[in-house]
C-alpha cells in the first residue's frame, strides 16, 4: 500500500556536457561543494564515500543574512549503476553523521527523514546529457521549498557542466 504522506518531486535538466562530466558532479567532492544547496547557501563539507553501502556527508551553510547555520546531510548509497543511475537515502544528521532532530536546527518538526533519491543519466549523443533527479519523502511543510532547493542546486550544476 502506498503511503499517502509521501510526496514526489522531480526535475530534469539537459546539459551540454558528456555524461562522464555530469556524473562527476555527484562523485567528485570538490564539484559537489560548488553546487550542493539552494541559492544563498554554500557547501563547506563534502566527504564522498561513493560506493553501494557507502555514506557521504555533505553540509550546506546559509549566509549571514539568514542564520549562518551549517546543516549536515548524509547520502547512504543503495544502488549505483555507473553512468546510468545513483540511488541513495538522504537524512538530516549532525556533524558526526548521526541522525539529527530537525528542531535543534530551527527546522520544522515534520522535516523529512529518509528522503529516497534517484538520479538518472541519459546520454543524448553529441556531448549532451539528460539528468533527472527524483525525491520521495513525507516532506511535510517544507514540500514547496524542497522542490525550489532541488531546482536551484541543479541550476548551479548546469553552470559547472554546461
Amino acid at each position: 500500500m502506498l503511503d499517502p504522506m509521501v510526496q514526489h518531486i522531480e526535475t530534469s535538466r539537459i546539459f551540454d556536457a558528456p555524461i562522464e562530466e555530469v556524473w562527476a558532479l555527484w562523485t567528485d567532492p570538490e564539484l559537489v561543494k560548488q553546487w550542493w544547496g539552494p541559492d544563498l547557501f554554500t557547501c563547506p563539507l563534502a566527504r564522498i564515500d561513493f560506493r553501494e553501502g557507502g555514506t557521504s556527508l555533505v553540509s550546506m551553510k546559509s549566509n549571514k543574512v539568514l542564520d549562518a547555520m551549517e546543516h549536515y546531510t548524509s547520502w547512504k548509497y543503495v544502488r549505483i549503476v555507473p553512468l546510468e543511475r545513483i540511488e541513495f537515502i538522504q537524512n538530516l544528521v549532525d556533524p558526526d553523521g548521526k541522525r539529527a532532530d530537525p528542531t535543534a536546527y530551527g527546522l520544522p518538526a515534520d522535516f523529512p527523514q529518509d528522503i529516497q533519491t534517484r538520479v538518472t543519466f541519459k546520454d543524448l549523443g553529441g556531448g549532451r546529457t539528460e539528468m533527472t533527479v527524483e525525491e520521495s519523502a513525507a516532506f511535510g511543510t517544507i514540500a514547496p521549498f524542497a522542490k525550489i532547493g532541488l531546482e536551484q542546486s541543479i541550476a548551479k550544476m548546469s553552470i559547472l557542466a554546461g
